[in-house]
């Protein structure tokens, strides 16, 4: 309790209406990124600091003691030995998944071509892709940026996480980061992107099935 108390009173947008206590919540800048890195599963401050590029050690401290202290994250210590502390998302954390992705696609259209300026991890493709995949399973994803892995269908746990999918995959993909980006701006969709050979697609699952669907 003691630590709660000398976290800084919350803001408030003091109106009766449920998109401005959402944005109470949620609404201050970097939160949904912190979201997104976490909907890959429990990270490390010093991984999520890596992933951020641009927030401050201090603006990342404040946001997770306040996503902790309004229910959207916990904080526990991994046994030995790792024996570090991780943050991860509750259940009402992991709700924002839709949000994020309807800002993805509502932000689609002004992305436009990659700037010099702009930072990029592999893993920052998996929300656009997995609005654009159909069918449930594991997914692996092979970009120029590095591997991921993404779970379609899924309500509870991770959607994605990095590095190659344990186990055989039901899809695998393997583009280049043009086909990526074009794909996650909306301007080129998944199947079209197959039959042009800009993905190549493996595996027998039900994604792969429905990505090779004419």
């Amino acid at each position: 309790m003691a630590r709660l108390r000398r976290m800084s009173p919350r803001r408030s947008y003091d109106q009766y209406c449920s998109a401005a206590r959402a944005l109470d919540a949620v609404g201050d800048r970097w939160t949904l990124l912190i979201v997104r890195e976490l909907l890959g599963g429990p990270r490390r401050y010093t991984d999520l600091h890596a992933d951020l590029p641009g927030v401050s050690t201090d603006v990342l401290a404040s946001r997770l003691k306040d996503m902790e202290r309004d229910g959207l994250t916990t904080r526990r210590r991994l046994p030995p030995p790792g024996a570090a502390y991780v943050y991860e998302l509750t259940r009402r954390g992991r709700d924002l998944l839709p949000v994020l992705q309807a800002l993805g696609e509502w932000g689609a259209p002004v992305l436009e071509d990659r700037r010099p300026t702009d930072a990029v991890r592999a893993h920052w493709f998996a929300l656009p892709l997995l609005r654009a995949l159909e069918g449930d399973g594991l997914v692996e994803v092979r970009l120029d940026e590095g591997v991921f892995h993404m779970w379609l269908g899924t309500a509870e746990g991770p959607v994605y996480g990095e590095g190659p999918a344990h186990g055989e995959p039901d899809a695998r993909l393997t583009l280049d980061s043009g086909t990526c980006e074009a794909v996650s701006r909306g301007a080129l969709g998944l199947r079209e992107a197959v039959r042009q050979g800009r993905i190549e697609v493996t595996g027998d699952g039900a994604p792969a099935k429905a990505l090779r669907e004419d």
